[in-house]
C-alpha cells in the first residue's frame, strides 16, 4: 500500500541516508531513522488501508444485490463494456458493471455506473491504449540504459533497456492526493523481499525502494482501488515479483506525469 517517506533533511541527502523520516517509522530498514509522532500516524493510516483491502474478498463482494438504478454514468459505462448504450439501467448492465467493480476491487460492488467506476474505466481504458509501446511519446529517458519507468497521468510502469521494451507495461496504484509519489529520476537504493512494518505488522513483499520510504512493491489487494498509496508504487505481486527479478540496487527508476485527482 506504500508507506511514504517524507523528505529526509539537506543533511540526510548529502549524506546518502535519506529514508523519509515520516514514511518509514516502523518498517525495518537497513539505517536508523527518527521516531516521532507524524510517522506512526502514517504508518497506521498504510496499515489501516491494507486491512480493508484485505477484508474485501471477491466473494465477499460478490453477493452484493444488483442495484436497478441508473447511475449518472450509465453510457460510458455500457459503452466501456460493450453493452447496448440506451442510458438505462438493465439486469445484463448492472452485471457487468458489478463484475467490473469486482474484478477492479471497487465498493460497493452493486452495479451502479458511479463517479468511481467511471473513473477506474477511464484509467483502464488508457492502459489498454498504450499497448506494447508505453514510451510511444519518449518521456521516458532511453538513454539511460535498463530503467523502470513510471508514468503517473496513466498509472502504469514498465521496464525498458534504451528503447527496447523489457517488461510491462503493467498497472500500478501510485501516492493519493496529499501522499504523491515524487516526480523526477531516481535510483533503487535498497531492496527487501520480505519487507515487514515492524511497528503495525504490515507486509510490503518485493520491496525496492527508490526515493526514501517510497518503494515498488506488491499489494494484497487492488492495483485499481481508490484513493492509493501513501506514495508507494504499488504492484500487483506477479508484477511486484518480476520487477524483483529484473532489477537491481543502482537501477534508474523515472517517475513522471501527475496522478488524475492529485
Amino acid at each position: 500500500m506504500g508507506v511514504v517517506g517524507a523528505v529526509g533533511s539537506r543533511r540526510s541527502r548529502r549524506a546518502g541516508v535519506a529514508l523519509g523520516l515520516a514514511g518509514m517509522a516502523g518498517v525495518a530498514v537497513p539505517l536508523a531513522v527518527a521516531a516521532a509522532g507524524p510517522a506512526q500516524a502514517q504508518t497506521r493510516m498504510h496499515a489501516q488501508t491494507q486491512a480493508q483491502a484485505r477484508s474485501v474478498t471477491p466473494a465477499a463482494m460478490a453477493a452484493s444485490p444488483c442495484t436497478t438504478s441508473t447511475g449518472p454514468y450509465q453510457k460510458q459505462a455500457e459503452k466501456f463494456l460493450g453493452r447496448p448504450v440506451d442510458g438505462r439501467q438493465s439486469r445484463a448492465d448492472c452485471l457487468a458493471i458489478q463484475k467490473f467493480q469486482i474484478n477492479h476491487g471497487i465498493s460497493p460492488t452493486i452495479g451502479y455506473a458511479g463517479p468511481i467506476t467511471s473513473g477506474v474505466m477511464k484509467v483502464v481504458g488508457v492502459q489498454k491504449a498504450a499497448g506494447h509501446n508505453p514510451n510511444a511519446a519518449k518521456k521516458c529517458p532511453t538513454n539511460k540504459g535498463r530503467i523502470a519507468c513510471i508514468d503517473l497521468t496513466r498509472q502504469l510502469s514498465w521496464i525498458q533497456d534504451g528503447s527496447r521494451l523489457v517488461y510491462g507495461p503493467v498497472p500500478v496504484r501510485s501516492g493519493r492526493n496529499g501522499f504523491e509519489t515524487r516526480t523526477g529520476l531516481k535510483k533503487i537504493y535498497w531492496r527487501h523481499i520480505d519487507h515487514w512494518s515492524t511497528l503495525y505488522k504490515v507486509a510490503m513483499p518485493y520491496s525496492q525502494f527508490f526515493d526514501g520510504g517510497q518503494a515498488f512493491h506488491s499489494i494484497a489487494g487492488s492495483v485499481w482501488s481508490a484513493p492509493g498509496s501513501h506514495g508507494c508504487v504499488n504492484m500487483r505481486k506477479a508484477d511486484a515479483k518480476k520487477y524483483w527479478s529484473l532489477l537491481r540496487n543502482g537501477d534508474d527508476v523515472y517517475v513522471y506525469g501527475r496522478k488524475p485527482g492529485t
